[in-house]
């Protein structure tokens, strides 16, 4: 008896003093406005494009370190930001433009790879930028002759 009593007193409760007011009641028409008007305004992000976004390096000797510089320019309306580049691996180093590139402006991304490895190699580097994407990748590959088969 008394746990039918308690429980009812729980319910009661809760029906009391969940529903006391209207939620919409709250709501001011100037503020409904205001996140309209905001929420309509279109978000410009810069874009990169690429020269090209693959490199072939041919072959080359193991432990023959190559490297090459991709071109880039902001596409978009809005300041191109790169904040990292990190490749697939340590043999690979990325090393970009750090200033904001503004939109119709160029920038760079050199990327050197030591030769490491054996036979087809490819390796991608990830860049973190300020787009709407907000990543982008772009990529290397050699044949690498081993270094008991070089002559």
């Amino acid at each position: 008896m008394k746990k039918g009593m308690l429980l009812l007193a729980v319910i009661a409760a809760m029906t009391f003093t969940s529903c006391k007011e209207d939620a919409s009641n709250k709501v001011k028409a100037e503020n409904v406005e205001e996140a309209a008007e905001r929420d309509s305004q279109a978000v410009v992000y810069p874009e990169i494009s690429f020269d090209a976004t693959e490199h072939d390096f041919g072959t080359i000797d193991q432990g023959t370190a190559v490297e090459h510089t991709f071109t880039f320019t902001n596409t978009g309306n809005a300041p191109l930001v790169i904040t990292n580049a990190s490749s697939s691996c340590g043999c690979t180093v990325p090393t970009w433009t750090k200033e904001p590139i503004a939109p119709g402006e160029s920038g760079e991304m050199l990327v050197k790879f030591n030769g490491s490895g054996q036979n087809q190699v490819t390796k991608t580097v990830t860049i973190t930028a300020n787009t709407e994407s907000g990543k982008e990748q772009l990529r290397i590959k050699a044949f690498v002759n081993p270094k008991d088969q070089q002559s």
